[in-house]
């Protein structure tokens, strides 16, 4: 379990070790094939960020080798923002008195018809974390339903047992999607501070009982601007390598979520800068060049302009982050405030301009191939 293994770091043995690193340090890591743990830290340094033009370059260059010139399209859709925690960072969070709601069947194939003539056939189903209304066999169900309209989904719910991660894959879902936040136990406890999302540990070891269930493919992330995002990223890393290398049948993606504004957010303490996000995604890429890389309408149109040639390999669009926002309940409460509004077909043709292929389904079996 990864709540074992990420025994042998100290966060901050490792905030100090990334600080310390030279110009030096960052060339000797960029000139490498194959990087460690201490080259990580270079990369993800103050001292790179003198080296963003190679970072791009390399990280270009990686992801085409593995990838090809082509872009994942997806869309996120909200089942219920019904949620027992209390999260200070999140619109959903418990002690929010907000309009709640939980789509019905009838609500949610009005989404799905939505979405499939939209063209898409990927789709992320999003819950609260919520055990009466978006409970285990709701979740179950709304797969099932889902696999009818499209070839490829993955959810973002409550952490769960491994059973129920059997039965969701036995259900249709392809991939589950679950975030740390902050991997900084003493700042985890600070922003959770009810309900089940405060057990750190449980929520630290839910990839190991996915992998256990033998899901096909596992989405990691942090939320930016938590902590110092140098940090959170180099324990990002080490929770995927540790997972890559322990269910190595199982593919994997990482999500760069920035915290946005939201219901009762808080100024955020720890921004990252438009630079200093570039530099995160093109170090993870350079440690990592089999990993799935994801980025959400969170980030503003000029980021994911740019962010097409560097390292990124799918992306959402026309996105809405309420229940019922494509189609049913557009007034109901968003977790968080996108930032690119822009439209699926706009999004295609921005991809196509960049010289890369819109892939609607999943990846073919080639791309995956080892």
């Amino acid at each position: 379990m990864f709540s074992e293994h990420i025994k042998k770091y100290s966060w901050d043995k490792v905030s100090e070790a990334i600080h310390s690193k030279t110009s030096r340090d960052v060339e000797v890591a960029l000139n490498k094939k194959k990087c460690n743990p201490d080259d990580l830290m270079a990369l993800l340094s103050p001292a790179a960020e003198a080296y963003l033009e190679q970072f791009a370059s390399k990280s270009h260059n990686l992801t085409t080798q593995r990838f090809g010139k082509t872009i994942q399209l997806f869309a996120p859709l909200y089942l219920s923002n019904e949620c027992q925690n209390i999260c200070t960072y999140c619109g959903f969070s418990f002690g929010n008195k907000i309009p709640r709601k939980t789509l019905s069947e009838v609500e949610m194939k009005k989404e799905f018809e939505f979405l499939k003539a939209e063209n898409f056939e990927h789709v992320l189903l999003v819950t609260g974390e919520d055990a009466i209304h978006a409970n285990p066999a709701y979740i179950n169900h709304s797969i099932s339903i889902a696999k009818k309209y499209f070839s490829d989904i993955s959810i973002e719910v409550q952490p769960l047992g491994e059973a129920e991660y059997s039965m969701f894959k036995d259900a249709g879902c392809d991939a589950v999607l679950v975030y740390q936040e902050t991997y900084n136990r003493s700042t985890y406890k600070t922003f959770h501070l009810k309900g089940k999302k405060a057990n750190y540990d449980y929520r630290l070891d839910t990839p190991d009982r996915i992998g256990r269930a033998g899901m096909n493919k596992i989405g990691l992330g942090v939320l930016l601007g938590l902590d110092d995002w140098r940090t959170d990223a180099f324990f990002l890393a080490m929770h995927l390598n540790y997972l890559e290398k322990t269910y190595w049948q199982t593919r994997y993606s990482i999500s760069f979520p920035r915290l946005r504004p939201a219901e009762g957010v808080e100024t955020v303490k720890y921004p990252v800068s438009d630079k200093e996000f570039v530099q995160l995604i093109c170090a993870l890429r350079i440690f990592d060049n089999e990993v799935e890389m994801s980025l959400s309408t969170r980030e503003p149109e000029y980021m994911r302009n740019h962010l097409i040639n560097i390292g990124v390999t799918s992306m959402s669009a026309g996105s809405k982050t309420n229940p019922g926002g494509y189609t049913t309940s557009p007034e109901t409460l968003e977790q968080f405030e996108i930032s690119d509004s822009r439209t699926p077909e706009q999004i295609l043709e921005l991809i196509q301009e960049h010289g890369y292929e819109p892939v609607w389904k999943n990846w073919d079996a080639a791309l995956t191939a080892h």
